[in-house]
């Protein structure tokens, strides 16, 4: 049975989760509070944040949006995404993190990645301790390998503690998820978070009409979108969006949220404009043929195998 998040008060994970990437950053306060309102009212429970967002604007940010609605939200938060993975870094940066945001607990606490110099036993002793405060309800991994989840599941389960959820990168133009992490992921039970649902706003079509945005303004983001194939996909969910008389966002993040092994995608805007389409997606109906007419857009991952003559 694959694992659900429940808030304190057994409010049951939203569909979709909201990441607060943004607060604090190209989002204000008053930009924040108002998405913030708006998830909430779309029926958004699951808020995520992270322990470097926006140098810890984005967790203060969030902490106070909380406060009078604390117990029916699930609030997940990121450690050790620089410092390692030890004991000392994952224990102070939760402490952080509760503070920031004036939480005595936790739901999610995820590595932000994968530590190759720190034995995964000193993490999940670290997870241990900090559940047995009851500083944290549920363990999270993000932008792990499919082989590194598993190992992780392993290391943990000698702590009597399980995986709740991962946190890949997927998307239309970013499909290796689908090769190894999804199907790990269903097998054992894991819930799916994907993170960039919108491709860094690639598949929201504004770069195709000469926009601006992440993809331009950074870097690291123009490097990972900056492939023809992937404009070109994001060109024809544009154009299959007009034939539906929806928004290109709607349709990036329902087929996201489409996949057989049913992800729980986690979107993000700068203002609640940008946020709609998004949030639209809660209740569109994406049909077989549709989601398959935007599949064909962009090329399949090769499998995890060279014996491709027994792939369907």
């Amino acid at each position: 049975m694959k694992h659900t998040l429940t808030s304190p008060d057994g409010t049951p994970a939203s569909r979709l989760a909201f990441g607060t990437m943004q607060f604090g950053g190209r989002a204000d306060a008053t930009q924040s509070r108002d998405m913030f309102d708006a998830c909430i009212d779309a029926g958004i429970t699951h808020f995520d944040t992270a322990h470097v967002y926006t140098d810890g604007a984005s967790e203060t940010l969030l902490g106070q949006c909380v406060q009078d609605q604390r117990d029916r939200l699930i609030i997940a938060t990121k450690a050790a995404y620089t410092g390692g993975a030890t004991r000392d870094n994952i224990l102070a940066s939760a402490e952080t993190s509760r503070k920031r945001m004036q939480i005595d607990t936790l739901d999610v606490l995820y590595l932000h990645r994968f530590d190759p110099d720190t034995d995964m036993a000193e993490s999940f002793q670290a997870f241990a301790d900090l559940k047995a405060r009851g500083h944290i309800r549920h363990i999270g991994l993000s932008n792990f390998a499919a082989w590194q989840v598993v190992k992780a599941a392993s290391i943990a389960a000698r702590f009597d503690l399980d995986v709740a959820v991962i946190q890949p990168m997927y998307n239309l133009v970013k499909r290796q998820a689908e090769v190894e992490i999804l199907p790990m992921a269903d097998d054992l039970g894991i819930l799916v978070a994907p993170y960039s649902p919108l491709g860094g706003g690639l598949l929201t079509g504004k770069y195709a009409q000469g926009g601006g945005g992440r993809l331009t303004e950074d870097d690291r983001y123009g490097a990972r979108y900056g492939q023809d194939v992937m404009h070109k996909a994001a060109q024809g969910l544009h154009d299959l969006a007009a034939t539906q008389g929806v928004h290109p966002a709607t349709l990036a993040v329902a087929w996201t949220a489409h996949h057989p092994t049913g992800p729980s995608p986690i979107i993000s805007a700068r203002n609640v404009e940008q946020l709609q389409p998004s949030l639209a997606a809660l209740t569109f109906n994406m049909s077989a043929d549709l989601y398959a007419q935007i599949a064909a857009l962009s090329p399949r991952p090769a499998p995890a195998t060279d014996r491709t003559e027994e792939q369907i």
